[in-house]
């Protein structure tokens, strides 16, 4: 992950650093998409709300992703909303610095794509694994990518901050689904409850290569 030195060398210029207490709205579905966000630290929700009310998460984000690029196409307005799951440090580059520095400079180009394109292939992945997955493996996954799961070889890494009705949200399913499911993964070893959190182990990769 980039330290916000390297960016603003990226960029050109100082982005704006700012910070967000937990649950407080980064940006809304509707507001004027003017600017692009780089989390340096938390994780960021994001949602879209459909014309009848009803909210959906579409991703969760940590250190090191970028969000807000609608920004940088045609939309006028933001597409979804983006809300701090935790106390939150994030840079904010103003639209026209980030499209000056995407054409000056290409290693930034290639970070930003890669992170695009990352996101891009885990919404597809989602959408596969709602349509031919079990509620069960569907949440085992879920944990698996909050936790960063084969990243730098990472394992047991824990998970904050997340409810059990956030993860249904992610899911699919009813909350009351979710609680049997993680008590049956803590019974068999694939995670375990602390004071900071849900702590997941590499054995819960074996969920989700079951047939």
């Amino acid at each position: 992950m980039p330290a916000k030195q390297t960016l603003d060398l990226l960029i050109g210029t100082d982005s704006n650093a700012v910070t967000f207490s937990k649950s407080q709205i980064i940006f809304r579905q509707g507001d004027t998409a003017d600017s692009v966000f780089y989390i340096e630290e938390g994780n960021v929700k994001l949602t879209v709300v459909s014309e009848t009310g009803k909210e959906a998460i579409v991703g969760i984000l940590t250190d090191g992703d970028f969000f807000g690029e609608d920004a940088l196409s045609s939309q006028p307005l933001r597409i979804k909303s983006a809300t701090a799951m935790t106390y939150c440090r994030v840079l904010r580059i103003q639209k026209d610095a980030m499209m000056l520095a995407l054409h000056r400079q290409p290693e930034l180009t290639d970070l930003f794509i890669a992170c695009v394109l990352a996101r891009t292939l885990r919404y597809e992945q989602d959408l596969i694994d709602h349509l031919l997955n079990s509620s069960e493996k569907r949440l085992a996954r879920v944990l698996l990518l909050l936790a960063q799961f084969g990243e730098d070889d990472k394992s047991g890494i824990v998970i904050r901050n997340i409810s059990q009705g956030t993860l249904a949200e992610m899911v699919g399913t009813t909350r009351s689904r979710i609680n049997f499911f993680m008590n049956r993964f803590r019974a068999s070893g694939f995670l375990d409850y602390g004071q900071n959190g849900i702590q997941v182990h590499r054995s819960l990769l074996n969920v989700v290569l079951e047939d």
